[in-house]
Formats: structure tokens, C-alpha cells, sequence
């Protein structure tokens, strides 16, 4: 559902992405994981489309970014770190506004807005301008708009940002319900516990490479390490960092 083969991204002198190849199958839960600047959010800005890569290729859903890529984002849904709303709308014409630029009718927009909006706790804000509102309710509005189409692939970067942690547990109950019901979430976070609990596999980028890819357990094995995700994490990194180092010794 998610393909990219040999993908690179270059800015100058600086290589964002570098190589990277990565399958993510129909209805899973993939979690990437990295320091700051490792690249993934670059890697998502490919695959929604806002970026297009130095060389390599993206594909979601069947159909390749740069050669097909309304057909891709007609099936996908996107929420950023910090999304963008139109802050004069309320969140009620918000949400109709995006159903409507994915062609939805009004009679879907009503029925999935009525299903996810008590989800998300948003029946008291529906009227208020979206300027008035908290980051946290700013970002259930954008997840609600997000699934409102039923997205066959759902991106998401640091979604949890500025979530309580009641609305953040509804985020995960939501987005695994849909991953069961043949979704493919793919979702950047620093906060392990989330990868640890919800996701099926797990990839680990740094410094623009996939350094380790697998479930938790295959993870724990490759780091060597005995426990929760964060040991393995700080293991696999601290030897890619080390590997990068030796090698830049050896070149001089």
C-alpha cells in the first residue's frame, strides 16, 4: 500500500533521505521512529506530495507520487505536526470543506462527521471559529478531516502533539480500529510507548537510512538489548552512529 525503492532527497550539500527502500502492506500499523533531522519527516513530505524527491521512487496505493499523484492523494489522508486550518472557519465548515474537495456528498459528510466527531469529544466547538480553539481541539478537527473520506492510507506526523492523554488514547483506539479494518497507518512519533503499543512493525531512521526494521521483538533481538522499545532504539542508533563515524575516519 506504501512502496519506496532507492529513494533520496537532497538539499545542497545536505542528504535528508538517503537510499531508502521500505514496503508497508494493506491494514498495518507502521511507526517510524528517529532523532531530530533523521529524515522522516521528509520521507512523509514525499509521500503526501508536498516534496518530490532528488531520485527514487514513492508510490501509495498503487500509484507513484510523481506520475500519478492525484489518483494517490484522492486515497490517502495527511496530518502534520502542526496542520493547517482555515482559522475563520468553524470546524463544522472546515470539515464539509475538506469532504467536499474530496468529492464527498452532503448525506456522507453528515454521516461520517455524526460518526467521529463524539469520538473525538468536538460537538461543543463545532460553532466557534477555528482561531478560538486550543492546539489539542485544533488537532482532532484536522484528524476527524483526515478520516472523514475513509482514506485507504492515513499519514501522520507527531499526531499526539498537544493531545491530552484522554484524546491521545482516542487517536490510537481510532486509527488501530481503522488499520483492522484494512487501513494503512504510517506514523512518525518520538514518543515510543506509542510505537510500542500500536504498531506491527516498526522502521528506525537515522541519518536519512533505515538503520532497523521489524516488530518490537525483532527489534530487541537485532539491538541485543533486553526490555522496552527505548533501549533497543538507543542501541541501534548509537551503533549507526558509531558505523557513520568509522567510516568517515577510514575516507581520510
Amino acid at each position: 500500500m506504501i512502496e519506496i525503492q532507492n529513494l533520496v532527497k537532497k538539499f545542497g550539500d545536505l542528504t535528508a533521505v538517503n537510499g531508502l527502500s521500505l514496503r508497508v502492506e494493506p491494514g498495518e500499523f507502521f511507526a517510524v521512529l528517529g532523532p531530530n533531522a533523521a529524515g522522516k519527516t521528509t520521507t512523509i513530505k514525499i509521500l503526501t506530495g508536498l516534496m518530490k524527491p532528488t531520485s527514487g521512487t514513492a508510490s501509495v496505493a498503487g500509484f507513484d507520487l510523481q506520475t500519478h499523484p492525484l489518483e494517490a492523494r484522492a486515497r490517502m489522508a495527511y496530518v502534520p505536526d502542526f496542520p493547517f486550518l482555515y482559522d475563520k472557519l468553524t470546524p463544522w465548515e472546515f470539515l464539509r470543506f475538506t469532504g467536499r474537495i474530496f468529492r464527498l456528498d452532503d448525506t456522507r459528510i453528515e454521516r461520517s462527521a455524526r460518526e467521529l466527531i463524539p469520538r473525538f469529544n468536538l460537538e461543543d466547538y463545532l460553532a466557534k471559529p477555528i482561531e478560538s480553539l486550543s492546539h489539542g481541539t485544533k488537532q482532532r478537527v484536522a484528524i476527524v478531516a483526515a478520516l472523514l473520506h475513509d482514506p485507504e492510507v492515513c499519514i501522520l506526523d507527531e499526531p499526539m502533539v498537544g493531545l491530552d492523554p484522554h484524546h491521545s488514547r482516542v487517536v490510537k483506539d481510532v486509527l488501530k480500529e481503522r488499520s483492522r479494518r484494512g487501513m494503512t497507518v504510517f506514523i512518525s512519533t518520538h514518543q515510543l510507548s506509542v510505537a510500542e503499543e500500536m504498531a506491527d512493525r516498526i522502521g528506525i531512521i537515522h541519518q536519512g537510512k533505515l538503520v532497523a526494521l521489524g516488530t518490537h521483538e525483532q527489534l530487541r533481538q537485532q539491538s541485543g538489548s533486553d526490555g522496552a522499545l527505548e533501549k533497543s532504539f538507543l542501541n541501534l542508533t548509537a551503533a549507526e552512529a558509531n558505523l557513520t563515524e568509522e567510516r568517515a575516519a577510514m575516507r581520510k
